[in-house]
């Protein structure tokens, strides 16, 4: 009993190396990390450019070349080290209108549009536009509201660029200035829809409030008065990078399924003037279960 104890103790540490690797191949980063915590012999294994490998996605060679870094992230000694660099560190392509990252506990990938790469109406008119940079954005430039009534972004993205079988959601990704104002009462409608692919769904819509105090105090009406208030509408998130965003939909990125993702935040039916508003982009990420 004692020897087949130590055999069921020993059992991992007696397999080889490039089985436990392969192995490890098949699961995903996170249980990379988490498995490499049962032996040595898992630790060793989970360190092989192999299994990283797997996790890397097929042309990430092609985009880090093209990369405004040129390339400089592909430049590190193991693939676990390019795939953590890639997590941590989104590089800059397209001559600097998207940002390209992946997504740590999934391998999947991940873009932010720049301002530059959305079609932003009367974006080119520099009396209700314009381009500027601030330190905190990744991109060299970002679009800042002056005053308009019309308010229309789109973005759009291939979805030959994104991880197949994968859950998306859309982010704008913008700021607040102390001389915002139009938002207060007026939601935007938001949407996210598959164009150029079979079985496309009919776009949907919805609204949101871009002002982070207007979505409270809806929020609040509701719950005090939810017998006459409307039903509240979502409103933005403060990220870790101190942007805010709002989600403008989702979308499923189906195997075999190749055309254009159309991203839109548009507020046109107040009729108000509104100022203040600092785009930076427009996030696609996949989407927490």
């Amino acid at each position: 009993m004692e020897k087949h104890g130590e055999i069921d103790g020993n059992l991992f540490e007696s397999l080889p190396e490039g089985f436990i690797a392969n192995a490890l191949a098949r699961t995903s980063p996170r249980d990379v990390c988490t498995l490499s915590l049962v032996s040595s012999v898992f630790q060793s294994a989970a360190e092989w450019d192999a299994v990283w490998e797997k996790f890397l996605p097929p042309d990430y060679p092609k985009i880090l070349a093209a990369a405004d870094d040129g390339g400089s992230s592909s430049r590190f000694g193991s693939k676990k080290e390019i795939y953590l660099r890639l997590c941590d560190y989104p590089v800059i392509i397209d001559g600097g209108n998207k940002s390209f990252w992946l997504h740590k506990l999934s391998g999947k990938k991940c873009y932010m549009l720049a301002a530059r790469d959305l079609s932003i109406i009367w974006g080119d008119t520099p009396i209700y536009w314009r381009w500027t940079s601030v330190p905190e954005s990744r991109f060299a430039e970002v679009a800042e509201l002056l005053r308009v009534c019309w308010l229309e972004v789109h973005g759009r993205i291939d979805t030959s660029l994104l991880s197949i079988d994968t859950l998306y959601a859309a982010y704008l990704v913008y700021k607040s200035t102390p001389h915002t104002y139009g938002f207060g009462y007026h939601p935007a409608e938001v949407s996210v829809h598959l164009s150029g692919v079979e079985n496309q769904t009919d776009r949907q819509t919805r609204t949101v409030f871009l002002d982070p105090e207007a979505s409270q105090r809806q929020r609040y009406e509701h719950e005090q008065f939810a017998h006459t208030a409307d039903p509240p509408q979502d409103g933005p998130k403060c990220r870790q990078d101190g942007w805010l965003e709002i989600e403008l939909g989702e979308f499923y990125n189906e195997k075999g399924q190749e055309g254009e993702v159309d991203m839109s935040m548009m507020e046109v039916k107040g009729g108000n003037w509104k100022s203040g508003l600092i785009i930076q982009g427009i996030e696609i990420r996949p989407k927490a279960s």
